[in-house]
């Protein structure tokens, strides 16, 4: 058997996308419409951890205050206070951020705001559906 018509030496791919900074650090963007694959945000991921695992240890009675809590880990009440806060995320936007699948909208920064606590207006806010 012969090849009909040669095979090219290179081959050149045109891939149109640009580069953003999010967070300190440079992501790829591509075309509005174009198919992207989401990775989960690692950030976002430690910090439901961190939220859920304090929060274990305060029902616990491990620590009784937030403050004995934030004491023994070195860090400002007011943080812990406001991590605490994603254990009151929804089950939809939670399990959405573990997939990866969370809107662009969805930061550590924007989850350290005030949220609404009902979840249905939970998903509206961060337009998870």
């Amino acid at each position: 058997m012969t090849r009909a018509t040669p095979v090219p030496d290179t081959v050149t791919i045109h891939v149109p996308f640009r580069l953003v900074k999010r967070g300190g650090r440079k992501e790829m963007q591509l075309p509005p419409g174009a198919p992207q694959q989401r990775k989960a945000d690692n950030t976002l991921i430690k910090a439901l951890a961190r939220a859920f695992r304090w929060k274990q240890m305060l029902e616990s009675g491990d620590f009784t205050t937030i403050a004995e809590l934030a004491d023994r880990d070195g860090i400002a009440v007011s943080y812990v206070t406001r991590l605490l806060r994603l254990t009151q995320l929804g089950p939809d936007i939670i399990d959405a951020i573990l997939d990866g699948r969370q809107g662009a909208e969805v930061t550590l920064a924007r989850l350290m705001e005030p949220f609404p606590v009902s979840w249905i207006e939970q998903k509206d806010a961060f337009a998870v559906h």
